[in-house]
C-alpha cells in the first residue's frame, strides 16, 4: 500500500474505534442508573455513619456544588466505563492495522503481551477497588470526633479513578522487565544483582504514586508488585538459560561480544557438475545447410 493508503486505513480504523467507544459510553450512561452509580459509590457508602455524609433519611450521598456537576460526573463515569466495555473492539481495530506488518512470531508475542497486560491492569484495578474502603476509613478517621466528612462527587470520583489507574499501571512495570529481557536488553544476571534495589525502588514508587499517601495503600501496592517482579526475574532466568543452550548448540557460546563469529569469509566452491541441459545439443549448434 502507498502512504496515502496507509493513512486512509488508519483514519477508517480510528473512526470505527471511536464509534465503538461512543456506543459503549451510551450503554454505560444508561447503566449508571441501574447499578453502575451504586458500584462506584459503594466503597464510600460502606463506611461507618460517622465517617460519611448521610441524608435526612439516613442514606449515603455525595455532594454536588454546581448546576452542571451531576451531569459532568455522570458523563465522566460513562465515558470511562464505555472505554473499558468497548476495549475488545477498539483493540481489535488497532491490532488489525498493525498485524499485516508483523511476522508470525511477532504476532504470537504481541497477542501474549496484550492479553497479559490487560489481565495485570484489571488485577491492579480490582485490588485497588477492594482496598478502597479500608483506605478511606483510615484517612477519614484521622479527622477525629466532632468533624463531619462530606465529600463532593467530583473529588470522590477523581480520587477513585486516579487510584484505579495508579494500581493498574503499576502492575504493568514487571511486564516491561520481561519484555526487555526477551529482546536481549536486560539479562537475568542484572535483574538478580539489582533485586534489592528493585524492591526498594518499588516501595518508593508506591509511596509517590498512590493518591492516598497512607502506609496501608502503599504496602498494598508495593507487596504485589514485588511478587510480580520476582516472577519476572524467574522468567528472565528461564529465558536466559534457554538462550544459552541454543548458543551452545550453535557453537557460539564461548565467543566474546567483540569477537567475530566463525564465518567463512571466502567465496564458496562452485558446482562444476554439468547439467543435463548443458549436454543436450541446441538447434542453434547444428551446422547450417546451404540451399541451392
Amino acid at each position: 500500500m502507498s502512504l496515502i493508503g496507509h493513512l486512509r486505513e488508519l483514519r477508517n480504523r480510528i473512526g470505527i474505534a471511536l464509534l465503538f467507544v461512543l456506543i459503549g459510553t451510551a450503554v454505560a450512561f444508561w447503566w449508571y442508573e441501574h447499578g453502575l452509580g451504586d458500584f462506584i459509590r459503594a466503597p464510600y457508602c460502606n463506611l461507618p455513619y460517622d465517617l460519611r455524609y448521610n441524608d435526612a433519611d439516613g442514606s449515603c450521598g455525595l455532594l454536588v456544588t454546581n448546576v452542571f456537576g451531576g451531569a459532568l460526573i455522570r458523563l465522566k463515569i460513562s465515558f470511562i466505563a464505555g472505554v473499558v466495555l468497548s476495549a475488545p473492539f477498539w483493540l481489535y481495530q488497532l491490532w488489525a492495522f498493525l498485524t499485516p506488518g508483523l511476522k508470525r512470531s511477532e504476532k504470537r508475542y504481541g497477542v501474549g503481551f496484550v492479553a497479559v497486560s490487560s489481565l495485570l491492569f484489571a488485577l491492579g484495578a480490582a485490588l485497588a477497588y477492594l482496598s478502597l474502603s479500608a483506605g478511606l476509613r483510615l484517612l477519614l478517621g484521622l479527622a477525629g470526633e466532632g468533624v463531619v466528612v462530606a465529600l463532593t462527587a467530583e473529588e470522590y470520583i477523581g480520587f477513585v479513578i486516579s487510584l484505579l489507574v495508579a494500581f493498574g499501571v503499576s502492575f504493568e512495570l514487571p511486564l516491561i522487565a520481561v519484555a526487555l529481557n526477551l529482546i536481549g536488553v536486560l539479562s537475568h544476571e542484572a535483574l538478580s544483582k539489582g533485586r534489592r534495589w528493585i524492591y526498594f525502588l518499588t516501595i518508593v514508587f508506591a509511596a509517590f504514586i498512590t493518591p492516598t499517601q497512607d502506609p496501608f495503600t502503599m504496602l498494598l501496592m508495593a507487596g504485589p508488585m514485588c511478587v510480580l517482579f520476582e516472577i519476572a526475574i524467574q522468567i528472565a532466568r528461564f529465558v536466559d538459560k534457554r538462550r544459552a543452550k541454543k548458543a551452545a548448540a550453535e557453537g557460539l557460546a564461548d565467543l566474546d561480544d567483540g569477537e567475530a563469529s566463525p564465518l567463512v569469509e571466502g567465496p564458496s566452491a562452485l558446482d562444476t557438475t554439468p547439467s543435463p541441459l548443458d549436454t543436450t545439443p541446441s538447434p542453434l549448434d547444428e551446422p547450417a545447410t546451404t540451399q541451392r
